[in-house]
């Protein structure tokens, strides 16, 4: 049995292919394991601040506590879902299974300093920052990265091609479509340049963020200099004062920044599949692929279809986790436990439509011949130019020239307007730089 097929979700399974490589990350497993790293690491940063009971903790004994860590396997996760079952409590299991594993070194004597004086929050608010962290860095930037190379190299191929431009869906000044692709990368990059100033916090405090059980058994440590280099090491700024958990506001503002790096996209593919519908873009043909099951000739603009739908489901889970995750109850309710949860949810979607945009954007071919059609079949667009020409030579009323020819003839062609410059009262020498004037050459610089 493919059990893909009895996914509930389409991230694992029709589109599984394209997500497993986020299952370390958001999966259970990956954030069991995130867990298990975060409360090795404390202990030994506990066991580097001079505590008498942890004076026999080596670097021998550092090197098999982390290799719990490094070998943590399926079967170790499926050991703490086990001990889940008998606490219910999902943190609590993961001190246990540690606490056996240090029994089977010949660490029982010192495991009660196992997370010690922490809560659950200490653990969950650095672990899933870290996992989002590395996913931001191993997975999310690159993907993005290739998106923009690609644009990029079509941008610089088609940097000489001139389209008719359509502002309100109206035919209007030419523009270039490697141009039109660079507006698409600067909007890109300004972001990925704003989520460069957004921290990655977690929270470790103890059970209300005050570190009270800390200074309660060791008072002359400062346990929230402790807290700032211990997140630290992860890459984490820490948030402080707290309450018993992260106020989430710098989450909230990463995921609205991937919200508006996801509406760009979204903008990107609905443009390119309006270009596709005017035929300015043919689609290169797969062998054996169906456009439609009744139309043999359709060649559908599916990858991005596919790209702006899974991008909208993306939006959608991220809006709701930047709204619901700052706002807590008092010092701490449960909310945002099962929301954080689903935070591989979106980006599993996200990282479906990059792929789907990647392909789609590697199968366009330009197709010339329509485009120039369109050129010539619109030369009233130089309307604008001639005006703007004529204003400065002091002719009277250019624009009200131009609105007239324009709005008033039907089908213009270039003989209309070579006419038109004709009947202009102005030096010849004038004429002759109106008569340059085509679709073709008016597209600014």
């Amino acid at each position: 049995m493919d059990f893909t097929l009895k996914a509930l979700s389409p991230l694992d399974g029709r589109y599984k292919r394209h997500t497993d490589v986020l299952s370390a990350y958001f999966s259970e497993f990956g954030l069991i394991s995130y867990r298990v790293n975060i409360e090795v690491e404390y202990f030994i940063a506990l066991s580097e601040t001079g505590i008498t009971n942890l004076t026999g903790i080596g670097t021998k004994e550092k090197k098999m506590i982390r290799e719990i860590v490094q070998n943590f396997s399926e079967h170790d996760a499926l050991r703490i879902k086990k001990i889940e079952k008998t606490t219910n409590h999902d943190v609590k299991a993961v001190e246990y299974f540690l606490k056996e594993k240090f029994s089977s070194l010949g660490l029982k004597s010192q495991s009660e300093f196992i997370h010690f004086g922490l809560t659950s929050q200490d653990i969950n608010n650095t672990a899933i920052p870290l996992s989002l962290r590395e996913f931001h860095f191993e997975q999310f930037i690159p993907n993005i990265s290739n998106l923009i190379d690609t644009l990029k190299n079509q941008s610089q191929e088609w940097c000489g091609i001139t389209i008719l431009a359509r502002t309100h869906g109206q035919a209007a000044s030419p523009t270039r479509l490697g141009k039109e692709w660079e507006v698409f990368i600067a909007r890109l990059e300004a972001q990925i340049n704003l989520m460069k100033t957004i921290p990655f916090s977690s929270k470790f405090g103890g059970a209300t963020g005050n570190f009270n059980a800390h200074f309660a058994a060791y008072p002359d440590t400062d346990w929230h200099d402790f807290a700032e280099k211990f997140c630290s090491n992860f890459g984490l700024s820490r948030s402080y004062p707290t309450t018993q958990i992260e106020h989430y506001d710098n989450l909230a503002a990463y995921f609205d920044s991937v919200k508006r790096i996801n509406t760009i996209l979204i903008d990107l593919s609905r443009d390119i599949w309006t270009y596709i519908s005017m035929d300015y873009f043919k689609q290169q043909i797969v062998d054996g692929e169906v456009g439609s099951s009744a139309m043999p000739h359709k060649v559908n603009p599916i990858d991005f279809e596919n790209a702006e739908g899974n991008l909208g489901i993306a939006n959608s889970f991220l809006q709701h986790l930047s709204l619901k995750l700052p706002i807590s109850r008092l010092q701490r309710d449960l909310t945002d436990s099962t929301v954080l949860r689903n935070i591989g949810v979106p980006f599993g979607h996200g990282l479906i439509a990059v792929n789907n945009l990647q392909k789609g954007l590697n199968k366009l071919i330009v197709n010339k011949q329509k485009i120039n059609q369109d050129l010539d079949n619109n030369w009233a667009v130089v309307a604008e130019a001639i005006q703007t020409i004529l204003r400065r030579e002091g002719y009277p009323k250019p624009y009200e020239a131009l609105k007239d020819l324009t709005r008033t003839n039907k089908g213009i062609s270039k003989e209309t307007i070579f006419n038109f410059i004709e009947t202009l009262n102005v030096p010849q020498l004038v004429k002759d730089e109106l008569n340059l004037l085509s679709p073709h050459n008016f597209v600014g610089r």
